[in-house]
């Protein structure tokens, strides 16, 4: 596993679990959680952001630059308009240029819109955005959004907040095994098993949000989902042993001792 750095883009990390900001109860869990993850990546939801507070703090005062680095998000977005004002809103206040795509006008699954989204990526692309889009899991979208120029897909593993873990794993590991650019598992994990499963069938990262913020003790959920991510990570270049339809003696029967009569 020597140099095992995610690159998105012309960005380069060593932890591969993403986590998002929303649902914590306080700055201070939310700070104890990032900790506790080991991240790099954290995103923020603009869109939700106050800024016109008359000087008040927001999220984007709460976390440390130098330690973090802030994936815009176009959460709350319905639209292919909104979407793309919201993504130039992010690099107009000096993040980034690179943003997790949201186009989501259905608000009580919250399922992604593929050809809104497909679109939007289009334009972000030409803006010279690097372009992290989320969907359902679709092989065929996914391969059409690489296509077009996104420097990943991130695929749902079921409904977002839903806590349901992986749903789509036939689909998944059709995109990962297709895929050239990184596939992140994204929304519905729930346990760092789940984490751990998506890393095993060879998923480059996951991001986690409600899981670690809605949890009793959101920093210690937060270490094991960091936990899980690297023993799947592990475990996917180790190489599982294949299934068998009937048990197998783990001792060789080959010359044993055997009772005599």
């Amino acid at each position: 596993m020597h140099d095992d750095l995610l690159r998105i883009g012309d960005f380069t990390f060593s932890s591969r679990l993403l986590v998002g900001t929303g649902r914590h109860r306080d700055d201070g869990e939310l700070l104890a959680s990032l900790e506790a993850s080991g991240a790099q990546v954290v995103t923020v939801a603009i869109r939700r952001l106050d800024l016109d507070n008359g000087g008040k703090r927001s999220i984007l005062d709460v976390i440390d630059p130098s330690k973090y680095t802030i994936l815009p998000n176009t959460a709350g977005c319905k639209t292919v308009d909104e979407a793309l004002m919201v993504a130039r809103l992010a690099h107009s206040i000096g993040l980034p240029k690179w943003v997790k795509l949201e186009v989501m006008p259905d608000t009580k699954y919250l399922l992604p819109d593929p050809i809104g989204t497909l679109e939007a990526a289009k334009a972000l692309v030409r803006d010279g955005f690097t372009v992290l889009p989320y969907i359902h899991a679709d092989p065929v979208l996914a391969k059409r959004l690489e296509e077009v120029g996104c420097a990943t897909v991130m695929p749902l593993g079921s409904a977002i907040g839903s806590g349901q873990g992986i749903h789509t794993r036939e689909e998944l590991q059709i995109i990962i095994e297709q895929a050239r650019v990184p596939v992140i598992v994204d929304a519905g994990l729930a346990v760092p098993s789940d984490a751990a499963q998506a890393m095993e069938m060879g998923a480059s990262a996951v991001l986690v949000n409600t899981a670690i913020a809605r949890a009793k003790d959101p920093a210690l959920m937060a270490e094991a989902f960091r936990l899980g991510v690297e023993a799947g990570r592990k475990a996917f270049f180790a190489g599982r042993i294949e299934r068998q339809a009937y048990a197998q003696a783990s001792s060789p029967l080959e010359g044993v001792i055997r009772a005599t009569t």
